[in-house]
């Protein structure tokens, strides 16, 4: 059973040092998990008993097409209109606890590795059924319509539900968790889990007009972004703008893991948004 890392909340103490992996470029950032302290959270109107880590938001010199936030929600905490832009579409993880998501009337209950999709106008909401606290990876993206093609309809799913797919001649050391299917047109954006072996990399420095948010589920890794390299493990967060060079080695002793977002399946625009 897979154990999904999450923010430490908190404060640490007075006689801590201050010095720590956090690097924010042009090119890429590194939001380490030991960042992610208490005073660092947002509250989020329309939800009660929720707090959360922004990591990712539209932003001049940042993220460019999605928004990605740690919601941590109390027992029966949640949002009755979780979603404020009616053409956002959305992604919800779960890394602990339970989190009931009823779309059109019809709960769906999701557990550790539990995820949804949520289409753009899709009325629905989300709540804290258990006991303790619960914890989600809320990914938000602006739907671009394409003449012709609906928006996608709502999916619930499981990472264990799901059978990694292989990279090609990689013996399976290297593999990819889809949720939804990649070749489905209606999907602008593909949220999957990336799983590496002991020892596994990718072993040249991928350049490519996705942008990327990567939160490590589990294990560690060097990564190279742009032309540096940096330890990662449990709990940290990466953003690279588009076309900034990847690569990584995964550590070791255990698989590293983790939930990655990208933009797909549109054309480039040529015009800034109206």
């Amino acid at each position: 059973m897979s154990i999904y890392a999450g923010p430490p909340g908190g404060l640490p103490p007075q006689d801590a040092l201050m010095t720590d992996r956090a690097i924010f470029t042009d090119a890429y950032a590194v939001i380490p998990h030991g960042v992610m302290r208490d005073i660092v959270t947002s509250l989020l109107p329309g939800w009660d008993r929720a707090r959360a880590w922004i990591l990712a938001r539209p932003l001049s010199g940042f993220a460019e097409t999605f928004a990605q936030m740690i919601v941590e929600l109390e027992p029966g905490g949640g949002s009755d209109r979780p979603e404020p832009d009616s053409g956002g579409e959305g992604v919800f993880f779960v890394t602990s606890g339970t989190l009931r998501v009823t779309l059109d009337e019809v709960p769906h209950d999701l557990s550790p590795g539990g995820f949804a999709y949520l289409p753009p106008g899709a009325r629905y909401s989300v709540r804290n059924t258990g006991d303790g606290p619960t914890t989600l990876h809320w990914i938000r993206k602006a739907y671009e319509r394409v003449e012709g093609l609906d928006p996608p309809d709502a999916l619930f799913s499981h990472d264990a539900e799901l059978s990694p797919t292989p990279m090609p001649d990689t013996d399976g050391r290297w593999a990819t968790t889809r949720f939804v299917d990649p070749c489905d047109l209606r999907h602008d954006m593909h949220v999957n889990i990336v799983t590496f072996e002991p020892g596994a990399s990718i072993p040249f420095a991928e350049t490519h007009v996705m942008e990327h948010g990567l939160y490590v589920l589990e294990g560690k890794a060097v990564y190279r972004l742009n032309g540096d390299w940096v330890e990662v493990g449990p709990g940290d967060f990466m953003w690279l703008r588009a076309f900034c060079p990847q690569a990584c080695y995964a550590g070791g002793p255990g698989p590293f893991r983790y939930l990655l977002y990208k933009d797909v399946n549109r054309h480039p625009a040529l015009r800034p948004p109206k």
